[in-house]
């Protein structure tokens, strides 16, 4: 029996709590009972709630129970209460304090106390310090201390094909059986890498292949530690033994792209494969892409282009380990401009290939960043294989190891994005550095400077609307925007004295009132759109602050585009922790924000935190949107009034065939919800129970289907990325 109170709160002579409880069986429900020190057992309000993400980390969603719960009892302040729970003859007990609970849970502290003790630990704490003081400083600490660390390497074992599975494949046969062309571009390998390189591809369970080693390391060279000769025949022994290795040895050096280059001359396959001269396949790496080419054949769909997931590879006493996977989304523009976060396994089209012109040596460095655009960009089926196919060899020189050896290559890769940009219409974007190496930031030149109308409902809490509209009208350098302030039912005095400041102090604010009782964000949003006379629509809550003073020129700079449907920014509590950077899509059973309670300065999964790409959602406290497109979408759904409302209009933005955009670099404060509460009383819990119901059955299969956005092997149950535990969360057949 397991139980977690969500909050514990009074109003006037009642306690009200809510929080879940689950018995060890997903059939038998858990008993509650309230008692007071002074006055004994407590008469109590129930009301029961259905519970998704405690129902699918618990019982895989079998469970036909309402596991969450809402108490509301008469409340004596001068008594001291205990909640029990009882299933059978089983009981735990806690206690009851206003503002918390007993929430049991604990964190194995010792082991972590020596990993605060590593350099680039100690450093980045130190950045953090420098940049934004002793709070963030320590709770930075306190974040180590308590974070799950992921064993990938022992991980790994739960996926990798059985031998069974692999002996299968050795035998299977498609419709198609496509020969791939692996290219090898070579400069001096070390043996032991260049042997377990080819023993890597003669392994593949899959056998039309042929492998094309292009040696660049140059005729008649011999350093101290290298003999061009010998590797040369080391490479022709591997011809002379498996008629599907072909090799050429090239005069000199020229460069990555024109010795892969060299390799593709020899190509005489279907589709073209990049290998790394280091680097290792998994087994089964051309068998998936064959499968998976076959595939989407039988719904006529012909494959282009394919990428998988990779990690890295490195030797730990002698034995190979395995770390840093990186478990990738489906295609996601947005990202790619970012970085190259589709990098390695990369497989592509000859015909398309042949179409581009192959690698080009101005990009020598990020070559293959260059190559991927032009690729993506006459492409019409790019496929993603959730499954780690590549490995890739950290060594000393390896930007595996450290970006900041081959600052060459970033600089290449920036060029690569600003012509990649040009070539699809984008126009001269600006590219620079992210805050962190290893990432890029690019800027979308603004067509015009369009009217914006930023759409603020609000109920009460004047300082919070007066510090919103503020930073709106000061600090914002776009200035052509109106603000629409939607009158939410109000009951201050000083709250309508405060609208009458505003009005007159800014002649592009008005204040409109919403003529309805209660609280429905999408009818009052829904409603200003008559009022509001902009192209651009701003959704902004009223408890939010602009960091950057171009926070609307860079969310304006992403909107403009013909592709966009929607764009989203980044927010952050008053203590610089994140409260949204994107949403995905099935997270605890429906939907949530990602990297909640990370530091601003924190390095997240593979920097998504940091970088612009695509989600299936952003959240309306900050969304800018086209007014074109959500006339067409139809706005809102109203009957979804609190919950929910802004996932559901980013999913019909995105059956429209349009992106939904998240941006780091536009940045707020959000000091949450304030003017709406929590769902603290048996009316919410019901109205956001019914809520949950709409949601899941108009995108069931959405929820089923998995978010393309995120990555299957990740799990559901926490905003980290962290790696799926397959106990709680199995994946389907």
């Amino acid at each position: 029996m397991k139980y977690y109170i969500d909050s514990i709160q009074t109003r006037n002579s009642e306690m009200v709590l809510s929080g879940w409880a689950v018995s060890d069986s997903p059939d038998v429900p858990v008993e509650i009972e309230i008692v007071g020190k002074k006055n004994g057992k407590i008469p109590f309000t129930r009301t029961d709630a259905g519970r998704f993400d405690v129902n699918r980390e618990f019982f895989l969603g079998k469970s036909e129970l309402k596991l969450g719960f809402c108490i509301t009892f008469s409340y004596d302040s001068q008594d001291t209460y205990e909640i029990i729970f009882r299933v059978g003859g089983k009981t735990l007990k806690g206690k009851l304090a206003v503002g918390g609970g007993v929430k049991g849970k604990h964190y194995v502290l010792f082991p972590r106390l020596r990993l605060l003790f590593r350099r680039d630990t100690i450093s980045r704490g130190m950045a953090i310090l420098r940049q934004y003081g002793w709070k963030a400083f320590f709770k930075k600490l306190a974040g180590k201390l308590k974070k799950r660390r992921d064993n990938y390497h022992d991980w790994r074992v739960q996926v990798q094909p059985s031998l069974a599975e692999l002996a299968g494949q050795r035998e299977a046969r498609f419709a198609f059986m496509p020969k791939f062309s692996i290219l090898v571009p070579l400069y001096r390998t070390p043996g032991n890498f260049l042997s377990e390189m080819v023993k890597s591809v003669q392994e593949q369970t899959y056998g039309n292949w042929e492998l094309c080693l292009a040696d660049g390391s140059g005729m008649g060279q011999v350093a101290e530690d290298f003999d061009g000769d010998e590797f040369f025949r080391q490479i022709q022994n591997y011809q002379k033994s498996d008629k599907r290795i072909r090799c050429v040895r090239l005069p000199e050096n020229l460069g990555i792209a024109g010795n892969t280059n060299a390799a593709l001359s020899m190509a005489e396959g279907d589709y073209i494969v990049l290998l790394d001269h280091d680097d290792i396949l998994t087994e089964d790496a051309l068998y998936e892409c064959a499968f998976r080419i076959n595939r989407e054949a039988e719904k006529n769909r012909k494959v282009q282009i394919l990428y998988s997931d990779e990690d890295k590879l490195t030797l730990k006493k002698g034995r190979a380990f395995y770390f840093d996977a990186h478990f990738k989304p489906d295609f996601n523009p947005d990202l790619l401009r970012s970085m190259n976060y589709i990098s390695h396994l990369f497989v592509v089209e000859k015909a398309l290939v042949k179409q581009i012109g192959g690698f080009r040596t101005e990009f020598d460095g990020s070559q293959d960043y260059d190559f991927v655009f032009r690729c993506i960009e006459q492409a019409d089926v790019i496929c993603h294989i959730p499954k780690v196919l590549y490995h890739w060899r950290v060594n000393e020189g390896s930007t595996a190891e450290d970006p900041k050896k081959k600052l060459y290559a970033f600089e290449a890769g920036a060029r690569a994005i600003k012509a990649h940009c040009e070539r699809i219409g984008l126009g001269a974007v600006e590219v620079e550095e992210n805050e962190v190496l290893g990432a890029y930031r690019v800027r979308y030149p603004l067509k015009e400077e369009p009217l914006v109308s930023v759409i603020i409902p609000s109920k009460d809490h004047t300082k919070d609307l007066c510090v919103c509209v503020k930073s709106l009208m000061e600090k914002a350098t776009y200035k052509n925007i109106e603000v629409i302030v939607v009158e939410n039912n109000s009951t201050e005095e000083e709250t309508f004295q405060c609208y009458e400041e505003l009005e007159a102090a800014y002649e592009n604010l008005r204040v409109i009132k919403w003529p309805q009782k209660g609280f429905n964000f999408s009818a009052i949003n829904n409603y200003a759109l008559s009022y509001a006379k902009g192209e651009y629509l701003l959704f902004l809550n009223n408890d939010t602050e602009l960091i950057d003073q171009d926070c609307i020129e860079e969310l304006l700079g992403f909107c403009q585009r013909d592709e966009v449907g929607i764009v989203g920014a980044q927010l952050f509590y008053d203590d610089d922790t994140i409260q949204h950077a994107g949403v995905v899509v099935g997270y605890k059973g429906i939907a949530g924000h990602v990297f909640t309670g990370f530091h601003r300065g924190e390095k997240t999964y593979f920097l998504r935190s940091m970088c612009a790409q695509d989600y299936s959602a952003v959240t309306a406290a900050c969304m800018m949107t086209k007014r074109n497109i959500f006339e067409e979408a139809g706005g809102f759904d109203e009957g979804l009034a609190v919950a929910f409302n802004d996932i559901d209009y980013c999913l019909k933005v995105r059956k429209l065939g349009k992106l939904v955009v998240y941006n780091p670099f536009a940045r707020l404060y959000h000091y949450e919800s304030k003017s709406r509460g929590i769902e603290d009383t048996p009316e919410k819990i019901l109205r956001f129970d019914q809520e949950v119901e709409t949601f899941r059955d108009r995108w069931k299969e959405v929820l089923e289907e998995g978010d393309p956005y995120y990555n299957p092997n990740l799990t559901l149950l926490s905003p980290d990325f962290s790696l799926r535990n397959f106990e709680k969360e199995p994946l389907k057949s």
